[in-house]
């Protein structure tokens, strides 16, 4: 699990200063501890609790496989989130936010295929073949692509859900987001509404100090969630394996009882084949001992007979 944020930590890394009482947004009340010297001081209690309550649900999203978003254009929040987010292997908008980014993912998606292009053109030859002026227009282009959209170039499809450090001059990519019904994630300053983000997390979002804590702790969420994904493709390709060897250990046994029962049959067979052989030979055995012991009755009948036809004759010749 995740390391769990700590009160001590948030105040050492400055999370708690808001912006000038006269500045505050009154939907932010409730994250609210104090004022003091007319700035107002964040409940670090609340900010932890939120903190961790976000850091849970990226933690979810990363695991199931869909891409976060993160969107910090302010220059104290640039180096920090491409490092962040690199680091997490997500995707990251630290320039201009692209309008339609979200909207109109669809012809976002074409150029970044442009630069593929432009990639494969200098693979293969091509891109020499052109004349000055058009390398030079197409690495421009390029240049500018890179340097816009370069890190999401690996997401392929909208993403599960989008992280923004100051929602006020993020404002276009949090409406587009609502739009599409993604989940917003986002630091929120006592200068911003809440009630536009799904996942507020109520911290100063203008030093540096304190954005670095807070994409840190984001970012390690979500590193355990793409961990946790590993793990669960190694369990289903180990019951994949496993179920595979099962269905063939089951094969196999099928195999060797198909061949036991064929031996059985034909060792049956030949038994019975054995029995009726005897079985004849047995008969005929009879046969032929009831045929001698018939043959000295009929001689004797024969013998018996003629005696007769005898004693007839020497009557007859007397009288």
């Amino acid at each position: 699990m995740a390391k769990q944020a700590e009160v001590k930590e948030l105040l050492d890394a400055g999370v708690h200063f808001g912006h000038l009482t006269r500045r505050w947004n009154p939907n932010m009340a409730p994250y609210i501890y104090m004022e003091r010297n007319g700035i107002h001081i964040i409940n670090l209690y609340k900010t932890a609790a939120k903190l961790d309550e976000a850091t849970q649900a990226l933690t979810k999203i990363a695991a199931s496989g869909r891409k976060i978003l993160f969107v910090a254009t302010k220059k104290q929040a640039k180096e920090i989130v491409a490092e962040q987010a690199s680091k997490a292997n997500q995707p990251y908008i630290t320039e201009r936010w692209p309008g339609g980014m979200l909207t109109n993912f669809v012809t976002i998606r074409r150029s970044v295929k442009k630069m593929a292009a432009v990639d494969r053109m200098k693979k293969d030859g091509s891109f020499d073949t052109l004349s000055k002026k058009e390398k030079l227009q197409i690495n421009r282009m390029r240049a500018k692509l890179e340097k816009n959209l370069g890190s999401i170039s690996d997401m392929t499809r909208l993403p599960g859900a989008l992280f923004v450090v100051d929602i006020i001059k993020e404002n276009i990519a949090v409406k587009e987001a609502q739009k599409l019904n993604i989940p917003v994630f986002a630091m929120v300053d006592t200068n911003s509404d809440p009630r536009e983000v799904d996942y507020v997390i109520p911290a100063n979002d203008d030093a540096s100090k304190s954005i670095n804590k807070v994409i840190t702790h984001v970012a390690d969420s979500i590193v355990e969630g793409l961990e946790k994904r590993e793990d669960q493709k190694k369990e289903e390709a180990a019951k994949k394996e496993a179920e595979k060897k099962a269905k063939e250990e089951a094969k196999l046994e099928e195999a060797k009882k198909a061949e036991e029962n064929k031996k059985a049959e034909e060792k049956k067979k030949a038994e019975d084949t054995k029995k009726a052989e005897e079985e004849a030979l047995a008969k005929k055995t009879a046969d032929k001992e009831t045929k001698t012991a018939d043959k000295p009755k009929s001689e004797d009948k024969k013998e018996a007979s003629a005696k007769s036809e005898d004693k007839a004759k020497a009557k007859k010749s007397k009288s």
